[in-house]
């Protein structure tokens, strides 16, 4: 694919005698479309063109306020980035189209270049809508659109807080941005938790009765309003704003006006009052709009004009505009299906929305204000838990029409595919809290199961019967089903599950051949029977003599369960490579060396003895991501020289070999830092040095940041420590890796005995339940009851083991020891760092280096065979190098 920016000239024309598909809009549904076609055009009849008013690739607008937490426009980036690579597809970025020429078939870029097409798809979506209150246009007053919004808002309240602190003599004191949003819809309550996460004050301001009005009844409402306000938001219901006044001083927004005579002081305010199609060209190109604006188009998304199409947000259907990406993306599969010659038409819009807002939970679907004639509604509310739950059914109570859910959207995934369709038994046990005895669903094949992607239920069992599919994600990446907002994954692995079970494929969480136990059933079997060694464990619960699967997973369980030194007796057979030598393995067969430096904290001294080292040994010196230094190329015989003067110097092994902990990063927080709430350097300190050597399914990092400024990037941890002015924020379940993850929170405000007791909880849950290397992220998915569930056991012991996980973390702290220390007073696990067996302290031969940057890293194959490198034959520790 050719991508361009607006500035560059257009490619020359084609040779060949393809069709061409003019796509107006670089957006969601835009995306969508191209993917759709090109997935399906398998002759390759299409080239498509897509001209995008913004300067980037199609992003997430669903998940817009994540741009406040992740800070990188590419995070928001949608499908697979190799669409755009195609030779068919052509990206036009920050080249908006400015005119349309229905009789010559073609359109006018903003650089006055003229495209030919034979189709023309409208994709250009909507605008923020600006209501006509006096002071719209002032300096701190947004809308909540594009990432270009959410720059400039998150960019101005940082400015504000910057210039609302003041020195005295007391200390720097910080007077709070003042931010309030209009509109307490979807959009206007992520913006206010936004503002939030900004530091700021929020108050929302809504013209109706209640908050998402349109979405969820005043029952509803009321519930929502209780747990916003938990939030730290503030809700101002049946307000209109007048008038947004300037500040005399500054000229910037600095008041609201409201109708019945009130008024509030504000610093920024965002206007979230709804959305408006960018219909524009359609009129100005004479296609017909309707009534409330967008271009009109029948069952097949086609215009008047048989050779222009519209979608999306943009596109009138059945008399009005659907501001939803799920029909959007409806829409865009059904012009695809078209364009190659089929018959599809719009199946009617899914308006089921979930609201994407931390620690509150709210969903809504079908008829969910019971508006339907002869409607019943079943509510159960718990007004002091902050629930509200309704179900509206049709008026033989059996047939399911909408629903509504605030506080607990647990029902919601199952729910909702069951639209039309009657429920089993009583639908009021749907709305039972955990732990009522709600009959099992039996989706039919039509039902949606993923709206985003409009993926039924059929099309998933097919995926696992016709395509062979045998595990979620597999059945992801055929249906795409799970993919954009991850709302129906409960539901995709339940259907998968139940599918392959029926098709008589046993769904087996077996460890392995040897253990038919899963790695959670094998930890809790081998603690309670009170085992000590493999040969134990297999005689016990499994068979034969083990494999490279099982015996490390046992190895892990020994080490969680405090079964002394990984090195001791029977356990070094079970280690893998890393293990086994306690340092990490590198291409060349060398190791890592890596030790301990807590919350990234080193004396000068200690640099200066890792400075040595690294001299006389010859190594490699970096600094890593987790805020330690990295010494490679350490041959295996060299280790213990290496680790005797660590240790002397007091440094001690940082596991960064082990599925362990590794690292737990911090900024200097307000030790140093002009902006620390608290002393997020001597909390890293101290976490880490309570988890050190603290073996689990897989590594784990944390972090810890002294403001909400982030700069440990926290949320990217399995576990984020974030500094408020009240105490600490924790967050879990963050993850890098192939499929990066955001944390997600789990407490807020806790003092510093109750943070470490619910860390120390929530790690001994994972390390017991998890499976084999398995991270918190898809832990937190597959764990009973999800995110709610764990905050239920650590924070409240439902389960009624929180003693015992203090105790085992307890347990852990008080029996750590060093592992490298260890290993130096033990001549015998000491025997096992050798070159050779016979000749234990020859370095290897076959290894060869060339200098780079002052340093020196292996040689590259051609390096050696052209004599550019050469081969360690000293005897020292000293390596040699030359060019």
């Amino acid at each position: 694919m050719t991508t361009t920016q607006g500035s560059e000239q257009p490619p020359g024309p084609r040779p060949d005698d393809r069709r061409h598909v003019v796509v107006v809009g670089g957006g969601m549904v835009a995306q969508r479309f191209v993917e759709a076609l090109r997935s399906r055009d398998d002759a390759g009849a299409w080239r498509v063109s897509v001209f995008a008013e913004e300067p980037r690739t199609p992003y997430d607008r669903v998940g817009l306020t994540r741009y406040f937490e992740v800070r990188d426009a590419e995070e928001l980036t949608l499908g697979d980035p190799a669409l755009w690579d195609d030779p068919l597809v052509e990206l036009h970025r920050d080249c908006a189209i400015t005119a349309i020429d229905r009789g010559a078939r073609t359109v006018t870029d903003r650089l006055g270049r003229v495209h030919a097409y034979d189709e023309l798809v409208l994709a250009t979506g909507s605008s923020a809508a600006v209501p006509p209150i006096p002071g719209h246009d002032l300096p701190g007053v947004f809308v909540y659109r594009t990432i270009d919004d959410v720059a400039a808002l998150r960019g101005w309240v940082e400015a504000k807080r910057e210039t609302g602190r003041v020195t005295t003599r007391g200390g720097v004191v910080e007077r709070p941005v003042r931010g309030a949003v209009v509109g307490g819809g979807l959009l206007g309550l992520e913006a206010a938790g936004a503002l939030k996460a900004l530091g700021a004050q929020a108050t929302v301001i809504e013209f109706g009765s209640h908050l998402m009005g349109v979405q969820i009844d005043l029952g509803g409402g009321h519930a929502l309003k209780r747990l916003i306000n938990d939030k730290g938001i503030a809700v101002r219901a049946e307000t209109a704003t007048k008038e947004l006044r300037p500040h005399r001083r500054t000229g910037h927004v600095g008041r609201m006006d409201f109708a019945d005579g009130g008024r509030l002081d504000v610093d920024v305010v965002v206007l979230a009052t709804g959305v408006r199609p960018r219909d524009e060209l359609a009129r100005a190109a004479g296609l017909e709009v309707g009534e409330r604006g967008g271009a009109v188009v029948d069952l097949t998304c086609r215009t008047a004009d048989p050779h222009v199409w519209a979608i999306g947000e943009v596109a009138c259907i059945e008399g009005r505009c659907l501001g939803l990406v799920a029909p959007g993306n409806t829409m865009a599969e059904v012009v695809a299906d078209r364009l190659l010659g089929g018959g599809a038409t719009f199946p009617g819009a899914d308006t089921a929305t979930k609201l994407k807002l931390s620690g509150v939970d709210v969903a809504s679907f079908g008829d969910a204000h019971g508006r339907t004639s002869g409607a019943v509604e079943i509510v159960w509310a718990d007004p002091v838990a902050g629930v509200y739950k309704k179900l509206v059914m049709a008026d033989d109570a059996r047939t399911l029409l909408g629903g509504v859910f605030v506080g607990d959207a647990a029902p919601y995934a199952s729910l909702r595919p069951m639209l039309g369709a009657e429920l089993p038994g009583d639908p009021s046990a749907f709305l039972l809290p955990e732990g009522g005895s709600a009959p099992a669903l039996e989706l039919h094949d039509d039902a949606t199961v993923c709206s985003c992607n409009n993926v039924s239920a059929g099309t998933i069992r097919g995926a696992v019967d016709e395509h062979g599919c045998t595990d979620v994600a597999g059945v992801k990446a055929c249906t795409r089903a799970g993919t954009t907002c991850g709302a129906c994954l409960p539901l995709v692995t339940k259907l998968t599950r139940t599918e392959l079970t029926k098709a008589g494929v046993e769904v087996s969480n077996a460890l392995c051949e040897h253990f038919s136990l899963s790695r959670a059933q094998l930890f809790d079997a081998v603690r309670v029977a009170d085992l000590h060694t493999f040969s134990e464990i297999i005689e016990r619960f499994g068979t034969g003599r083990g494999c490279d699967i099982c015996k490390p997973v046992v190895a892990s369980i020994l080490a969680s369960l405090g079964n002394g030194h990984i090195l001791a007796g029977e356990q070094a057979a079970l280690q893998d490579t890393n293990d086994h030598m306690l340092a990490n393995m590198q291409k060349d067969g060398t190791y890592s060396v890596v030790p301990r430096m807590p919350g990234g904290e080193v004396t000068p001294e200690g640099l200066i003895v890792v400075g040595q080292v690294a001299k006389d040994f010859g190594l490699y010196t970096k600094i890593t991501g987790g805020q330690r230094i990295d010494m490679f190329g350490a041959r295996v015989e060299q280790l213990p020289q290496i680790w005797e003067r660590l240790v002397a110097a007091g440094f001690e092994s940082g596991h960064a070999y082990g599925k362990s902990l590794r690292t737990v990063k911090s900024c200097v927080g307000s030790t140093w830092c002009r902006f620390g709430v608290q002393d997020s350097v001597g909390m890293a300190v101290r976490l880490e040095l309570r988890y050190r050597g603290l073996r689990s399914p897989h590594k784990l990092k944390l972090g810890v940041s002294g403001c909400a400024r982030e700069c440990a990037e926290a949320r990217g941890k399995d576990v984020g420590v974030i500094a408020t002015d009240k105490g600490w924020n924790v967050y879990v379940g963050g993850n890098g890796g192939q499929t990066p993850r955001h944390a997600r929170l789990l407490a807020e405000d806790l003092d510093d005995a109750t943070l470490l007791r619910t860390i120390d909880r929530f790690l001994m849950y994972y390390v017991r339940t998890a499976d084999r290397l398995q991270r918190t992220a898809p832990w937190l998915d597959d764990v009973s009851g999800g995110l709610e569930g764990v905050r239920a056991v650590v924070m409240d012991d439902s389960l009624g083991i929180g003693a015992d996980l203090d105790a085992a973390m307890a347990a852990h702290v008080d029996g750590y020891e060093d592992e490298w220390k260890a290993v130096l007073s033990d001549p015998d696990k000491l025997a096992r760092f050798g070159s050779f067996v016979n000749a234990p302290t020859t370095p290897d031969p076959a290894l060869a280096y060339v200098p780079e940057r002052g340093q020196k890293r292996p040689a590259t194959p051609d390096e050696v065979a052209g004599g550019l490198a050469d081969p360690v034959l000293v005897s020292g520790p000293i390596l040699e190098v030359r060019a």
